[in-house]
This record gives C-alpha cells, structure tokens and sequence, in this order.
C-alpha cells in the first residue's frame, strides 16, 4: 500500500476507509462490525514486521511493566543472534535503536507515531526483528525446516527473512512470536469463503495486537469496545 504523503505509519482511521464501495461484501461488513478503526501500513515489504512492532508497543504504552518486559525480551535477543552466529558489531546499532524507541516512549507516548514515521529509525527497527527472526528460526533449525519452503533453511533465512523489502511468511511470524513471547491475532481477508479467517499465533495465546492481513499486506486493526 502506498502512503500518499510518504508516511510508513498512518494516522488511525475510521475502518469504512478501507471499503471504498458502498456496498460492502459480507466479508467487510463482518471486519466493520468487530473492528472500529485501522491504522494503515506502507506496504514496501516490511509491513508485517512495522505493524507488528508498533501494534504492539501502542497497545503496551501506559504499562511500564509490560514496556520494560519487552525492552527485557529486545536485550535478551542479542544472545540470540550471538548463538546463531550474527556478530554483534553487525547488529549493535539496530539494537540499540530498539531500545532508544522504548525509552522516547516510556517518556513520551506521543513519541511513537513519529520515530515510526522516521525511515531511518523504523527501517532499523524493522532490521532488528528480521535478524532476531532469523536467528530463532536458525537456533531452532529442527523444527523450523519442516515448515520451510526450501532446501536450506540457512539461505532461506538469509534471502527471505534477514532482506529488506521481502514479504512475511507465516513461519517467520511464528518465529518471531516465540522470540519475544508475543501473541498475536491477524484477521484474513483472502479466500473465498463469506467469513473472515482468524488466526491467533501462537494458538490459544491471549494477543493485545490485531493485525489485518488482504492482498498480501498488513494493517493495524482496532476492535470495536466490548458493551
């Protein structure tokens, strides 16, 4: 999706943005009934990965324990990359940048939409969760190539998941799920089926972000408040 001002991360909108059509199929109309709002992605690739890490840092933003717990999982990755054989010169930055945008956060909630809008730190962002991606899936190489569509889940790992740019397969977000023990919700919109498809990763997880996944893109969801 491209962003007409050039922004990764939109501002939230109302969900009726999304269907230009007023007859909405039943599909839509399911999504416009449990969702109040999306906050729209740039899809340049590495939308999963920023929408995944925004979701969920927004939805963590007033609890200091949840953002330390995070920020905890985000030091803990780097001997996870070590482990997997990533030197930490090459990742230091990246890692550091992480960090930097949980502080600017803890200290000002408003800090997260722009450092997201800001290329440079959101790529480094972006980069991070990629290599740490790709280290659990090397670290865990026995169960992860079962599900790998290639004959070397090294060079899998190193054109697939570790590039800019390359779109998210399922087994890369389960890696990453289990990296930071983050559950997460994406509701699909693709098949024919009338209903929506939901999936909630890992399986009976209890996740505080939702994304939406159409035309091989994801979106930041909102639910609608529980009466």
């Amino acid at each position: 999706m491209k962003m007409e001002d050039g922004s990764l991360i939109s501002c939230r909108e109302d969900i009726s943005s999304l269907f230009p059509a007023q007859m909405l199929s039943a599909k839509q109309q399911d999504l416009s009934s449990q969702f109040s709002a999306v906050r729209k992605v740039c899809g340049d690739g590495n939308c999963f990965y920023r929408a995944f890490c925004f979701a969920y840092l927004e939805s963590v933003l007033h609890s200091a324990r949840d953002l330390q717990r995070f920020k905890d999982k985000i030091i803990q990755g780097s001997a996870i990359l070590v482990s997997a054989g990533f030197e930490e010169d090459f990742f230091r930055h990246h890692l550091d940048t992480v960090l930097h945008v949980v502080d600017q956060c803890q200290a000002d909630v408003n800090a997260l939409f722009r450092l997201f809008n800001e290329h440079a730190t959101s790529d480094r962002v972006v980069q991070y969760l990629r290599l740490l991606t790709s280290a659990h899936l090397r670290n865990n190489a026995d169960f992860f190539r079962n599900f790998v569509e290639a004959p070397d889940l090294h060079v899998y790992c190193h054109q697939e998941v570790e590039a800019m740019a390359m779109e998210c397969d399922h087994v890369d977000i389960l890696a990453l799920s289990q990296a930071l023990d983050i559950s997460i919700h994406i509701v699909s919109m693709e098949g024919d089926e009338q209903q929506l498809a939901h999936h909630i990763i890992p399986e009976n997880g209890d996740p505080s972000l939702h994304l939406l996944y159409h035309t091989s893109h994801y979106d930041i969801l909102y639910p609608r408040a529980q009466l």
